[in-house]
């Protein structure tokens, strides 16, 4: 049986839900039994989110990890990055990521300079793709710096406005009784967050 895990990194509901239908339809369309799906809200350049974590923890020898894209694997810095993929491999598992071509079959069946080349070819390929995803990010974040001057500038910036509905959302279930824990996965926070608002409101007269 062949055997999937997929991987959702997402910045908002909508998003995650068209995602997971799409990739989950083509995944199975492909001959694939889905063992789970992993979801967070998240960013790229952390390397301890707790659903990839999950995941890799989960995975086993011959299944594959399916992803959007590879910066929704990874937005990490190349060294990073290699350490992330390679905690994949050592499970046994490969990627299977638009635009990260896999090579392993063919070089499983070539020999002797073929099967090098072919391997060379592979990590090439992967490290191109990862580094492009971590560029990405730097390229993003030079951008909404520049924009943020040009806002302190014009004497527009206000600085970065509070979620009320994560806040709102957080208040309601540590109301309800949730833990701090169960709090920041429902919400899709932090747990660090959760504290902090939890504690401003039970300041707040």
């Amino acid at each position: 049986m062949n055997v999937a895990r997929i991987y959702l990194r997402v910045s908002t509901d909508e998003q995650d839900l068209t995602r997971q239908n799409k990739i989950e339809f083509d995944t199975r369309a492909a001959g694939y039994y889905i063992a789970g799906v992993y979801r967070e809200k998240a960013s790229g350049a952390r390397a301890d989110r707790p659903e990839l974590l999950r995941m890799i923890a989960d995975l086993q020898p011959g299944e594959i990890v399916v992803a959007e894209k590879i910066d929704r694997i990874s937005r990490l810095p190349l060294d990073e990055a290699e350490q992330l993929v390679a905690s994949i491999r050592a499970k046994g598992a490969k990627l299977s990521v638009p635009g990260v071509v896999d090579l392993s079959e063919f070089a499983a069946d070539a020999d002797g300079v073929s099967r090098i080349v072919l391997e060379a070819i592979q990590e090439m390929l992967l490290k191109l793709a990862l580094q492009m995803a971590r560029d990405d990010y730097e390229t993003r974040r030079e951008r909404q710096r520049q924009g943020v001057q040009l806002a302190k500038s014009a004497g527009k910036y206000l600085g970065r406005q509070a979620d009320t509905t994560i806040h709102e959302r957080i208040i309601a279930l540590r109301s309800a009784g949730q833990t701090i824990d169960r709090t920041a996965k429902l919400a899709g926070c932090s747990i660090s967050q959760v504290k902090r608002i939890w504690a401003l409101h039970r300041a707040t007269p």
